[in-house]
């Protein structure tokens, strides 16, 4: 069985550590992790592992933020793989920093990247990943705070929040999203 991980950021070093960018940076550790490399391919850099007879295509759209569903519509269709079996990783303003949360289905909630798959997958119906990095800024500075670094407590913090998405993304492809939303949503 294939699946597609689209973990979303925006290109360029300016951003490599931002808030912004953590659906790449779990997708950086999960390749890390199984020793392979990310080629940058049409739309995306993309890089392939296989974990428990499943082949999970990662890919990390290169066209920005707000045109990731570009890429996703594009791997979806050339790797002949159904959306049920596509599953985002994304940032989130409204769940604390350390928390995961794995969704079915639903909205953008705001968010430009989640938008732009919705109009070019024709609805709300992939899974998602939704990685909180909290809300820690003033009135208008929602901009400003997605686009910073993380903070030193947070970088700490880090690489075992990145463990449990690469869990739970595995999770997802073995077991299902229903029983993998029931083992991390809690």
């Amino acid at each position: 069985m294939k699946y597609l991980i689209a973990g979303l950021g925006n290109i360029g070093p300016e951003y490599e550590l931002t808030r912004h960018n953590v659906g790449f940076l779990v997708l950086d550790r999960l390749a890390d992790h199984q020793k392979v490399n990310f080629k940058t391919e049409r739309l995306a850099d993309r890089a392939e592992v296989k974990y428990k007879g499943r082949q999970l295509h990662l890919i990390k759209p290169n066209t920005y933020m707000n045109l990731s569903g570009k890429a996703i519509a594009y791997w979806l269709q050339e790797l002949k793989i159904p959306k049920e079996n596509l599953l985002v990783i994304v940032d989130d303003l409204a769940i604390p920093f350390g928390s995961i949360r794995i969704r079915q289905k639903g909205s953008a909630a705001g968010h430009n990247g989640l938008k732009n798959i919705e109009l070019l997958l024709g609805g709300q119906e992939y899974s998602r990943l939704r990685f909180g990095i909290g809300n820690n800024f003033g009135k208008g500075q929602q901009v400003d705070f997605v686009l910073s670094n993380f903070e030193q407590e947070e970088f700490k913090a880090l690489p075992e929040v990145m463990d449990k998405s690469i869990e739970a993304i595995y999770s997802f492809a073995t077991i299902g999203i229903e029983r993998t939303m029931n083992f991390f949503n809690k």
